[in-house]
């Protein structure tokens, strides 16, 4: 492309730095904001855009893993619940308390081999009994007994467990309601969480933007979308690509061309079906298959999600949902819901991502530990250190950055400065938590920007706090409703794209928006978005047209669309 949008944004990237962070998702986006604020010269580079890869495809769950007490992963659990409630103060626009019910098949049944597999001993039962998800959501609550931010879980009978979840299969005998969080738009809290780094710090992002190899004592590195190159030489290399560290550990050198990764691919479906949605209501189900494996089932995005397999996968770019995949996951969800249908043409959208996990010889995906761990190849057999991320979740992605920042400051003999652990993020910062406060600020800031309280309530939910910068922005324009998809307007779609770092139309409508996740892309809404794009980022007929065609075959490929059919 030659078109001046698709050029690096604002500055080149710098031919030195402290430390260089290879990868975009949330783990190297939360390095970067680690190392930024402790005032290190750091770059960041994206092979794509800013959390689209595993990032974009998480069960839009915030959780502590309830299913990793099970593994005896402690440790793993009460951090991770920490984060959470972090994050429940952190970014209150984008992160909400999910009551979850866990539907109970058997009383006691099992309870004898849950223990022996346990303590290693036995085979765990397919059917997991009541008396130890109890005991497992007991430990839950305990390890969460600091912060108090959820009510303690509770068991419900069977009779309200069928008036909460119309429609449960009669083979649950009880159920247990507990609580946990879930994140509304998370690739927009990523986003949110590189733009505060950059404003804050000065600090450089640059996506679609890939590492080709060495150059003497520094790395190669080229736009995808431009075809510019150049070089970067970093005291700290910083690996943070998910799924790939190995494949780009082995393009930076052949000290840290090992491998330390196996990924496992896990998918998910949206499906607009109505009964299936108010028989979830506002909660998560939370529920076993046949095979013993977790399932969860609940209402976002104005769809069900459904998901997730865990399926292990050589080459994370070749990650999509398969047909028996979709197979698997609609017999689980007509093992909970026996009676209700879901027919193919209400998946309205389909998303699978790889998880890093660390390498294992155990057979079992499921017993793959999910902690993370960072792999230290200090300069010497490399003119610079390796840090290489390994594994990781995404509601620990602020304790993770935090850990692998601190390693690169004393690879480079810093000090830490300053915490993150209550720095809000992007638009949760000044959004009232409480519902009262929220809806007088709701009332003030439309009043302000003359717009009808409706509107601005909707732009408070996209948006949180920033808000209030995309309803100024409304106002210095002339400004109507995007054809195919009325509830946006061309400047606020302008706003995203002149201001969070779009550089192709999937970024826009897959990642700044949840138009694709709800399964609203349409020819018509492609060619209006790549027209405002283009409006935007100088491109050309030809780079329209090119990407336009780019974005049809990422959402047929990967997304299982065909946005000509809707």
């Amino acid at each position: 492309m030659t078109g001046n949008g698709s050029a690096i944004p604002e500055r080149a990237i710098p031919e030195r730095a402290d430390v260089l962070v290879i990868g975009g998702g949330i783990n190297g986006i939360s390095t970067f904001r680690e190392l930024a604020l402790q005032g290190i010269d750091v770059v960041l580079v994206e092979r794509d855009d800013f959390c689209s890869g595993a990032s974009a495809a998480l069960s839009r769950m915030v959780h502590g893993g309830l299913r990793y007490l099970e593994n005896g992963e402690f440790r793993l659990v009460r951090q991770s619940l920490q984060e959470r409630d972090r994050l429940l103060r952190n970014a209150p626009h984008y992160v909400f308390p999910l009551p979850t019910l866990v539907p109970v098949t058997a009383r006691l049944r099992g309870t004898l081999a849950t223990i022996g597999a346990f303590l290693g001993i036995a085979e765990r039962p397919k059917a997991r009994p009541g008396l130890m998800i109890r005991a497992g959501l007991a430990l839950y609550d305990l390890l969460s007994w600091r912060s108090r931010t959820m009510p303690r879980h509770r068991g419900i009978g069977r009779a309200r467990l069928q008036r909460l979840a119309k429609g449960i299969t009669r083979r649950a005998v009880a159920g247990v309601l507990y609580y946990d969080a879930r994140v509304t738009q998370p690739e927009r809290l990523g986003i949110e969480l590189l733009l505060d780094t950059e404003a804050e710090t000065g600090a450089r992002a640059f996506s679609y933007t890939e590492i080709t190899g060495r150059d003497g004592d520094g790395l190669a590195w080229r736009d995808r979308l431009t075809g510019a190159s150049g070089r970067i030489a970093p005291r700290v290399v910083v690996n943070a690509t998910g799924a790939w560290v190995d494949l780009v550990g082995g393009a930076i050198g052949p000290a840290t061309n090992r491998r330390r990764v196996q990924g496992t691919k896990g998918s998910h479906l949206m499906i607009r079906n109505p009964l299936l949605q108010e028989a979830l209501g506002d909660r998560m189900i939370y529920f076993e298959n046949a095979d013993g494996r977790i399932c969860i089932a609940f209402n976002h995005a104005n769809a069900a999600m459904v998901g997730s397999t865990d399926i292990r996968i050589d080459d994370p770019d070749d990650a999509v949902c398969l047909d028996d995949e979709k197979r698997y996951m609609l017999e689980a969800l007509g093992g909970i819901f026996p009676d209700l249908e879901v027919r193919e043409d209400e998946i309205v959208h389909v998303f699978t991502g790889v998880r890093p996990l660390p390498v294992s010889e155990d057979e079992a995906t499921g017993r793959i530990s999910r902690d993370h761990a960072v792999g230290v190849d200090p300069a010497g057999a490399l003119p610079f250190a390796v840090l290489t991320l390994i594994g990781g979740k995404w509601t620990t992605f602020r304790a993770f950055g935090e850990e692998v920042a601190d390693l690169a400051l004393a690879q480079l003999g810093q000090p830490r400065r300053v915490g993150t652990h209550d720095l809000a993020i992007g638009g949760g910062r000044g959004f009232p938590r409480d519902a009262a406060a929220r809806s007088r600020w709701q009332r003030d800031q439309a009043a302000a920007a003359g717009l009808p309280l409706a509107r601005f309530q909707n732009l408070s939910e996209r948006y949180g706090s920033r808000a209030v910068a995309v309803a100024r922005f409304l106002g210095e324009g002339p400004d109507e409703p995007v054809a195919a998809a009325p509830d946006y307007s061309r400047r606020e779609l302008q706003y995203l794209i002149e201001t969070e770092r779009v550089r192709d139309i999937g970024d826009l409508l897959l990642r700044r928006t949840l138009l694709g996740m709800e399964g609203r892309v349409t020819a018509a809404l492609v060619a209006e978005a790549g027209a405002l794009v283009a409006s935007s980022l100088g491109w050309t007929e030809a780079e329209t047209a090119a990407a336009a065609a780019r974005f049809d075959d990422i959402m047929a490929r990967r997304h299982r669309v065909q946005a000509a059919q809707h």
